[in-house]
């Protein structure tokens, strides 16, 4: 007895979940012009529209976004690389001012730091200027000898300029040119160095409430 009744209400079971498999799916969705259809399936011209599903009663029992338009998966696309920018940025101030914090004390210690720095630069760039102007005194002799050959001479009986001359005043114009890049290079680097130190301390005052 017990046997019957457990493979009747198997069966029943069985027969409520072929129910439901078997009733055919309806969504109903409106186009871009405002009319609404309905269907076992969503046309691809319309798969970009939100659909609901109705059940056998017409009542909405789920809702499904339609698909992403190109323009909005690139405004989806580029709204999460700004998140993701915006999140490295919070996360390397954080870092950094991690790093102010453990590594000074006071605004003293960094502006001694920044003062050693400089005279680092400093120096490189006094040496830097003295050689070039050794290196342009070297080039107007150079130019003083060339000017008695040619092509620098406008004497027509002139000889030609020496290979070992034509290649020293070469060298010399361009070790110039090398060293006033050089210099620049230098001076640009004290310029954001100091930059960056008075953000560090601008930033080191504010974490400490010393403003």
């Amino acid at each position: 007895m017990n046997k019957r009744w457990q493979f009747l209400a198997v069966f029943i079971a069985a027969l409520v979940v072929f129910s439901a498999q078997a009733q055919p799916k309806v969504y109903r969705w409106v186009d871009d012009q405002g009319v609404t259809h309905f269907g076992d399936s969503v046309p691809p011209e319309h798969a970009t529209q939100d659909r609901e599903l109705l059940n056998e009663y017409g009542v909405p029992v789920a809702r499904q976004e339609g698909a992403q338009t190109a323009d909005e998966l690139a405004a989806s696309a580029e709204q999460e690389q700004a998140i993701a920018e915006q999140q490295r940025r919070e996360q390397a101030t954080r870092a950094r001012d991690e790093t102010l914090l453990t590594t000074y004390l006071s605004v003293e210690e960094i502006e001694s730091l920044r003062n050693r720095r400089t005279e680092m630069l400093d120096g490189q760039i006094d040496y830097t200027e003295v050689y070039l102007e050794s290196l342009r005194e070297k080039l107007g002799r150079l130019q003083k000898d060339a000017a008695r050959f040619r092509p620098y001479s406008s004497d027509p009986n002139a000889p030609p300029i020496h290979e070992n001359l034509a290649r020293e005043l070469s060298d010399t114009l361009d070790s110039i040119i090398r060293y006033e890049k050089t210099l620049t290079d230098t001076r640009e680097r004290k310029l954001e160095l100091v930059a960056k130190f008075q953000e560090d301390i601008s930033r080191f005052r504010e974490l400490k409430g010393l403003n």
